[in-house]
């Protein structure tokens, strides 16, 4: 039975949505600055063995569902076959009506492999056989020329090499891909043996030994400057809340070695030392003309169980119920006081933070840069219809929607560049019903123009990262 999803005018609702869509947002190409995906996996050009390696793997937006449906975490995370995996994804899909799994997963079927049916238990056998047939000739590559992705910026440590961005570099492959700084793991210093380690690491790819605190921050610094000869422009900072506590270098100093011998810090040096470190990054961003990314919010493996036998990162973690605004306001003017404020993306998980966030940005716009501060797009539990247009409103309501920078993925899957599709017709559909009530003007240039920006040239301007011709 053909599907009743995903028809050419999919959840564009007026005419003037249709048309904002199909003449302005569809052709667009993609500019992913924020996502997770294997750099190894683009690096061999991989071919996937199946569907589900392609489509389940990593997935815990996937897994999370399927749990919630009584499967076994065999069947998630665990020594099930691929065939079972899938076919216990496949029966879970129609109790996600009204989820946006069920847009997604028809969706994506459709865009990859032409396959236009409801998946559930009856359709699954089919559904597997032809998308592993077409699997065998659409490999990494193959995937971002069909979806005209110009350029991604993946997910990096400063402890991980860059080798692979370098023989990707080497490639000839027409989209770029860029590593993203992300130094996360400097600033978690609560389990000494394990930040002891990842210190090691960090000088292993630095190349020097780190016997100080001085070392420690001259070896971040050598990897943010290596960060930027491989053609980085973005960090990334995965945190609960903004740290901006007052620290002199002495004490940031003195934490770091406390934790160096294996004394586990108290809460609050952890904020001082993270907070000195934070604001190193945003001068360091500031001065090489980078942006950077706060991610807040997130309230991380919430299951100590799970955490324990699985880890991190695979589907346990919730929408936090902290206070921003004093914090971030503090991060955000320390930078500015010194004019060391570079490029920022704020993006929160919890709903209730929206307008907050779509104010704060106003507090830092330099009268240089148009949407110098944005407020990023809907992130991890919000990158879903209802709480896009949530994203959109509280935009366009205390700032400027028309400099908004638009989509990312943030995903770990190949499958998930639709989400930029997904993204374009809820952007088209919430615009096109203002010009059907008369709520903005009935001009499609101008309408138009804007909703183009959004889809691609604000983030390639903005991010100034180097293409192909075709899309600079």
């Amino acid at each position: 039975m053909p599907s009743p999803l995903i028809t050419n005018d999919f959840l564009l609702n007026t005419p003037q949505a249709r048309e904002l869509f199909h003449s302005f947002a569809e052709a667009e190409p993609i500019l992913d600055y924020h996502c997770h995906i294997p750099v190894a996996q683009i690096a061999e050009n991989h071919r996937f063995a199946d569907l589900a390696e392609i489509w389940l793997a990593g997935d815990h937006y996937k897994w999370r569902v399927m749990r919630a449906n009584g499967v076994p975490e065999r069947l998630c995370t665990g020594d099930a076959s691929p065939w079972e995996k899938f076919e216990a994804y496949a029966a879970t899909v129609p109790h996600t009506l009204r989820n946006p799994l069920y847009h997604w997963t028809h969706l994506e079927l459709k865009r990859y492999f032409g396959i236009d049916v409801l998946l559930d238990p009856k359709s699954a056998a089919a559904v597997w056989r032809e998308a592993n047939e077409r699997l065998s000739s659409l490999r990494v590559w193959d995937i971002f020329a069909r979806f005209r992705v110009a350029a991604i910026c993946t997910t990096d440590d400063p402890a991980d090499s860059l080798d692979l961005h370098a023989k990707i570099r080497a490639s000839g492959l027409k989209t770029r891909v860029y590593p993203a700084f992300r130094p996360d793991k400097a600033l978690e210093i609560a389990e000494p043996a394990v930040f002891n380690a990842w210190v090691e690491r960090l000088a292993a790819a630095a190349g020097s030994a780190i016997r100080s605190f001085d070392d420690f921050l001259g070896a971040l610094r050598k990897r943010h400057n290596d960060f930027h000869a491989a053609g980085c422009r973005v960090s990334d900072h995965g945190l609960e809340v903004a740290l901006a506590e007052p620290c002199t270098p002495a004490q940031a100093k003195a934490v770091y070695d406390a934790v160096r011998t294996g004394r586990t810090p108290s809460v609050e040096d952890q904020t001082s030392f993270g907070s000195y470190l934070m604001l190193e990054f945003g001068r360091w961003d500031a001065a090489r003309g980078w942006t950077k990314q706060l991610h807040l919010g997130a309230l991380r493996n919430c299951n100590s169980r799970i955490f324990r036998s699985l880890g991190p990162a695979i589907g346990f973690d919730s929408i936090g119920d902290f206070s921003h605004t004093r914090e971030l306001s503090r991060y955000l003017d320390a930078l500015d006081a010194s004019d060391e404020l570079p490029r920022t993306i704020i993006y929160n998980l919890n709903p209730s933070d929206n307008y907050a966030f779509a104010g704060m940005i106003g507090n830092f716009q330099d009268g240089k840069i148009p949407g110098k501060i944005q407020f990023g797009s809907g992130w991890w539990f919000l990158d879903q219809k209802e709480a896009m247009e949530w994203q959109l409103n509280a935009l366009s309501n205390l700032g400027l929607l028309s400099r908004f920078v638009g989509m990312l993925t943030d995903s770990r899957s190949f499958l998930s560049y639709p989400r930029h599709e997904y993204f374009r017709r809820v952007l088209c559909n919430l615009v096109g019903g203002d010009m059907a009530r008369g709520e903005i003007p009935a001009d499609f240039q101008l309408v138009g123009a804007m909703v183009k920006n959004i889809c691609f040239a604000n983030a390639r301007d903005y991010f100034r990262l180097e293409m192909d011709r075709e899309y600079a």
